[in-house]
């Protein structure tokens, strides 16, 4: 079964001078303030595309490699990743680095970090964003 989501924005003014409000609005949980300095500059209290890619590639990674864990009989208790998305003005996204930390009983450091491989790969996130150039996994087992 497919399903489609959707967010809109609405962009005021000129690339550096103006700014938009981009508004999830399939799940309706909110709109946000965005703008070209929040992309390239500091964020301010606006988003940037990089960071709402950044929020999709680090929760789809999450499921792939829960999903990936729970195939092989050794469940997550919990998975905390993040995702990192860099922009270079000029070239567009150069760079995404994800880090996850699991808390994962039964299961080795090497085992998880080959997991969380396969999910980077598998990831439908990160198979959408194919064309950037350096993709990257972090992933170590939280200690205790």
């Amino acid at each position: 079964m497919a399903t489609t989501r959707t967010a809109t924005t609405n962009w005021e003014g000129s690339l550096t001078d103006g700014g938009g409000k981009v508004s999830l609005v399939s799940s309706g949980i909110g709109t946000y303030d965005v703008s070209w300095a929040a992309r390239t500059e500091e964020a301010n209290g606006q988003t940037s595309p990089e960071e709402l890619i950044a929020a999709a590639h680090a929760s789809c990674f999450s499921m792939a490699l829960s999903g990936a864990l729970s195939k092989a009989d050794t469940p997550p208790q919990s998975l905390e990743t993040t995702a990192e998305v860099t922009f270079e003005v000029g070239q567009g996204i150069t760079g995404i680095r994800l880090s996850v930390v699991g808390r994962v009983e039964g299961l080795s450091e090497d085992d998880f970090t080959a997991a969380a491989e396969g999910a980077k790969q598998n990831c439908p996130v990160s198979q959408a964003l194919a064309g950037v150039r350096d993709i990257t996994v972090d992933a170590s087992l939280a200690a205790g």
